[in-house]
């Protein structure tokens, strides 16, 4: 039995805590990537574009060097592989297999694979998502248009890849690019998306809290504010379990030391920015400290596009969806939940878009988080 994923309702209402966040707050649309075979009408993760026929295919002009630690692999030989290891999780390998294993990722002879050189020329982009404003609820598509198609290249520029983005009526494509180009390497393999179908659902979110006014973080790290809460409101036990899991530490005094600096980021990870690939929203802040996202034509402040998530989310998480996962012949999943589109930024990040509010024709901005 297989279920749409479903985000289970907060542990409480924060606003019923802390009502100075109600104004903050805003939709996001969660879009539950999960593996499957999109056609150019679906919205999707990594799948076919609607993409006219008769308009060039975007590329990447460079640089693009790899590092010489990973492979630069072409989209084939990693689709192979994750075919091939895929059934080696309810199989044995066949010769042919092993032999293609191999092939892919032969020994490596000494510190470094061989090709280190940059790949000279332009190198087609690869399909990231495309989302139809039908499925979508916070994609505020500008007017005339109904599709946001993102593209991006498969080498760091130059901690991530560079993105392209491109809106479109979708019913004015009639002839459709069945046959894209694709690039002859990538410099990691979590640049390559898996073909996801999506599940978009829309949710509440609220701004981390080192984006929120100094008088507002300090109560956010008094425990006393929490514990005066009404307690129709606040699931003390979740938080107790949830801080538990975080410090191991028996002594009372430094639990209490700690509980205080514990308390924003259980706000940041259970009541604040949805996780995971999502549409809209509030960022959540990990890799770097917030910064000022401003339109670099116009100066004007950006809004959240798109999140690029490495993760969905952690195991113990409460944001993970209630859905059937597992494989009922084999009691095995039949992908990563926490990684369903297989994409990784750096070792584990995600990746922002903002776009200008006052013209979709301004430069979009691209953040780590």
């Amino acid at each position: 039995m297989k279920t749409t994923p479903t985000t289970p309702p907060r542990p409480f209402d924060v606003t019923a805590i802390f009502p100075q966040l109600a104004p903050l707050a805003r939709t996001a649309t969660r879009l539950f990537p999960r593996p499957g075979s999109p056609s150019p009408q679906d919205s999707s993760i990594g799948g076919p574009l609607l993409w006219p026929a008769d308009e060039p295919w975007p590329h990447c002009e460079g640089p693009h060097v790899v590092d010489g630690i990973n492979p630069a692999l072409p989209p084939a030989d990693v689709r192979l592989e994750r075919q091939i290891l895929a059934a080696q999780r309810v199989r044995s390998l066949t010769d042919l297999e092993q032999q293609a294993l191999v092939r892919i990722r032969p020994p490596r002879k000494g510190p470094a694979w061989p090709a280190v050189a940059p790949y000279e020329g332009p190198i087609a982009m690869l399909p990231v998502a495309q989302l139809y404003a039908r499925d979508v609820p916070d994609l505020h598509a500008p007017q005339g248009v109904d599709l946001l198609q993102v593209l991006w290249c498969p080498f760091d520029h130059p901690i991530m890849p560079r993105t392209a983005l491109f809106w479109r009526d979708a019913a004015t494509v009639t002839d459709v690019l069945t046959t894209p180009p694709e690039p002859s390497a990538m410099q990691f393999d979590g640049y390559l998306p898996e073909p996801c179908l999506l599940n978009p659902e829309q949710v509440t979110d609220y701004p981390d809290h080192l984006e929120l006014s100094e008088e507002l973080r300090a109560q956010l790290g008094d425990r006393n504010a929490w514990r005066t809460a009404d307690a129709d409101h606040l699931d003390a036990s979740h938080l107790e379990e949830s801080f538990d899991r975080t410090y191991a530490s028996g002594l009372q005094e430094l639990r209490d030391s700690e509980f205080a600096s514990f308390l924003p980021l259980y706000y940041d990870n259970e009541l604040a920015g949805a996780p995971g690939w999502k549409v809209g929203g509030w960022p959540r802040w990990g890799a770097t400290d917030p910064t000022p996202r401003n339109c670099p034509a116009c100066g004007h402040d950006m809004d959240a596009l798109l999140t690029i998530a490495t993760f969905e989310d952690n195991d113990d998480s409460s944001w993970l969806p209630r859905e059937e996962s597992a494989d009922a012949s084999t009691g095995l999943a039949r992908y990563d939940p926490r990684q369903p589109t297989a994409v990784q930024i750096a070792s584990g990040y995600d990746q922002q878009l903002y776009i200008c509010p006052v013209s979709p024709e301004h430069p979009h901005l691209e953040l780590m988080h």
